[in-house]
């Protein structure tokens, strides 16, 4: 479904710009389009190329995770595979205090047993259509970035529009290669979700912080949930087959899932804006967040649970941006990111018929200098690094919906569109359970946050403290609010904007304080955005000239394909192997005298004696990929499962960035290893004949 007027072939000086250019991906680069896969580089490295049948089959298995991650189908009757830390939203908002299910871990025998997970949405791609010229030419030449961005989010938002009424599926349209193309994807939702089963939190992420990132590992970091309609156990006609054997070294294995962000694309100056400001913002803020939770979750028990997701959360994120940031530190990475943009900037100056891409990257910087001028106000207002409490999303949710309703389609925020509001009512009156004690902790460190941005004297500080210490201030907002009952909720959702503004609820106020300041610089950054999304489209559109338009953009948390090998590495002279065994499982927590985090549950130190402890337990493959990849199926040629993605090894970091196969690996729990431990260790035979068979056994009615 490529539109191919607009990648016409060049000769002359373009052919000479495109031979000085000529950059082949890297080895198994690429997180791929679906409908524009890599068949060349797949059939001249493996000998192996994807059929249509083959694309749609793997396509229509596999699931988002609408919080955050990815899954696949696993049997006709809906059953979901994920990872336990994708799972762990789900298990910390089922859990009680009598019931850590995030902790010990859940088994539902029966179908009555599965527990629906509050506020769990599940994606499918139904289907991809490129919606490019109609985007593009709603943008007349000559308008600014707020018009043009005004214009853009009109028509996109009357695509998905029209697309939500002719299809009823989920309809969003997608930005690619940073404004290139535009391709609006058609989604089947699932909302009604349960939880089928889970390990318990340490072996599904054995070896804790000190581990993450790090290979060997030895996590059974999986999950199973399962998809419901009407009632029922979801009847899918795609879902993906278990293989007997499993991943095997040097083997071809795909990875279909959905990666979240990377910035390969992107110029030096959006490069260096990462390198000497966002990223050390961010990790500053995640250090706070880091240090509280884990102070907090010291106190007590129960204030642990009620935290561990996000402490986890914020660890991960720490640990990912802090390698990250090594890429961007690293003159030689840098450097031929510097050595590849000058090339292009080479070749386009020389070619008359590349005109328009010649102002482009100093656009991108201008648009880009101009958003740091807001960011600090943006990140902690609009992003609202500044709240941190799940009370103030709410409230603000609420003011929005309410103000946005009676605008045009095309004039709201893009989050209250009509296509994307089934989802964001059944986001916003989730029946997650929610702790004062807990948002209070939550809103007077950002509030904190605030004061240190923004400056304690800053009037709208000031406002917002209200003559208080940010800790009294976020008593007072936590004990006040009615947002916290979803009834009163539903209520102030529902009401006209002159009845919000009469309400005196003290979040509401908060957000409305807040909301115009806000507003404003995020239009300042939504108009700057566009400025860099024109210059971006046009180095696109130069770069599909010489190069040909199969390529793979950047990851904007849609389906991707990836490929690559089940392979080992070497590393500081030592060889590094593709696998582990549940035998190095037990020798790893002996090394530390099962002292946590590498303690072992105990049903499985009683029952190692039942275990072949030769099982494939985790391994490494050279496959692309980047966070929001957690829950991916791996799979061999035939689509059979050989493996879950659930992490990549700390040489990965930097694929954000860039592709390596030098050292850097994905990292999956075998297949082989799930079915033993679901038969011997969780006496689980149930899930591990739903999975060879691809049906749910009688004896789960």
């Amino acid at each position: 479904m490529k539109n191919m007027k607009h990648w016409s072939r060049f000769t002359g000086a373009t052919a000479l710009a495109a031979a000085l250019l000529a950059q082949p991906l890297c080895a198994d680069e690429g997180m791929w389009l679906f409908n524009d896969p890599p068949r060349k580089q797949l059939r001249e490295k493996y000998g192996f190329q994807p059929s249509e049948a083959w694309l749609e089959h793997v396509q229509k298995s596999s699931v988002r995770f609408n919080s955050g991650g990815s899954g696949s189908f696993v049997s006709e009757d809906g059953l979901v595979m994920s990872n336990h830390h994708v799972g762990a939203d789900c298990l910390q908002k089922l859990g009680t205090e009598q019931h850590n299910y995030y902790r010990d871990g859940f088994y539902a025998k029966t179908l009555e047993e599965e527990k629906a997970c509050p506020d769990l949405e599940l994606n499918v791609l139904m289907s991809i259509e490129d919606v490019t010229d109609r985007v593009n030419a709603a943008v007349k030449p000559g308008t600014s970035g707020d018009e043009a961005f005004a214009a853009r989010r009109a028509v996109m938002a009357q695509i998905e529009k029209e697309s939500l009424d002719k299809t009823g599926f989920r309809s969003d349209v997608v930005t690619l290669y940073q404004g290139g193309k535009y391709h609006l994807y058609r989604y089947k939702k699932y909302t009604d979700v349960r939880l089928v089963w889970a390990p318990e939190m340490q072996i599904g992420f054995f070896g804790g912080d000190p581990d993450n990132f790090e290979y060997p590992r030895f996590c059974l970091d999986a999950a199973f949930f399962r998809a419901y309609e009407n009632g029922k156990p979801a009847k899918v006609q795609h879902y993906l087959k278990w293989s007997k054997a499993g991943a095997a070294e040097n083997e071809l294995v795909f990875v279909s899932g959905h990666p979240g962000a990377t910035s390969r694309l992107q110029t030096m100056a959006d490069l260096t804006y990462k390198r000497d400001f966002s990223f050390p913002r961010l990790l500053s803020w995640l250090n706070r967040m880091e240090v509280t939770l884990n102070a907090w979750s010291g106190r007590s028990e129960e204030n642990a649970r009620r935290a561990k997701e996000l402490l986890f959360s914020a660890q991960n994120s720490r640990k990912a941006r802090d390698g990250g940031l090594a890429g961007l530190l690293d003159p030689k990475l840098m450097g031929k990111k510097q050595e590849a943009e000058e090339k292009l900037k080479s070749a386009v100056a020389n070619d008359p018929k590349l005109a328009e891409a010649r102002d482009a990257w100093k656009r991108i910087e201008e648009a880009q200098n101009k958003i740091k001028e807001v960011a600090v106000e943006y990140n902690a207002l609009e992003v609202g690094r500044g709240f941190g409490s799940r009370y103030f999303e709410i409230a603000r949710t609420i003011l929005r919906a309410v103000e946005e309703r009676p605008k045009a389609e095309g004039d709201r925020l893009r989050e209250f569109r009509e296509s994307a509001r089934e989802s964001l009512e059944f986001d916003l009156f989730s029946a997650e359970p929610l702790y004062d004690d807990y948002e209070q902790v939550k809103l007077a460190t950002g509030l904190t946050y605030l004061c240190q941005e923004l400056g304690y004297t800053n009037a709208l500080v000031q406002k917002v403290l209200n003559g208080k210490s940010p800790r009294d201030r976020a008593a007072g907002l936590v004990a006040q609010t009615k947002v916290k009952d979803v009834n009163a909720r539903k209520a102030l959702y529902q009401s006209k904007p002159e009845e919000l503004a009469s309400i005196n609820d003290p979040m509401i106020q908060l957000a409305r304080l807040v909301d115009s300041e806000a507003r404003r610089v995020r239009k300042i950054v939504e108009g700057q955005d566009e400025l860099k999304r024109q210059a971006y489209a046009a180095i696109a559109r130069a770069k599909f000239a010489m190069e040909g338009p199969s390529s793979y953009p950047d990851a904007t948390f849609t389906l991707r394909l990836s490929y690559g090998a089940v392979k080992g590495y070497q590393e500081n002279g030592k060889n590094v192997p593709h696998q582990t065994t549940f035998e190095g499982l037990y020798e790893r927590a002996k090394e530390h005298n099962y002292r946590p985090p590498f303690d072992l549950p105990k049903r499985w130190l009683d029952r190692k004696d039942k275990l072949d402890l030769n099982t494939p337990y985790n391994f490494v493959a050279t496959t692309d990929i980047i966070g929001g990849n957690s829950g991916s199926p791996v799979i061999n040629k035939n689509a059979e499962v050989v493996g879950l993605i659930f992490d990549g090894n700390i040489h990965s970091l930097v694929l954000d960035f860039a592709y390596t196969d030098e050292l850097a690996r994905a990292v999956s729990v075998h297949s082989s290893s799930i079915l033993e431990a679901l038969r011997k260790v969780y006496d689980a035979p149930n899930i591990a004949e739903e999975l060879t068979t691809g049906r749910r056994p009688a004896s789960t009615l």
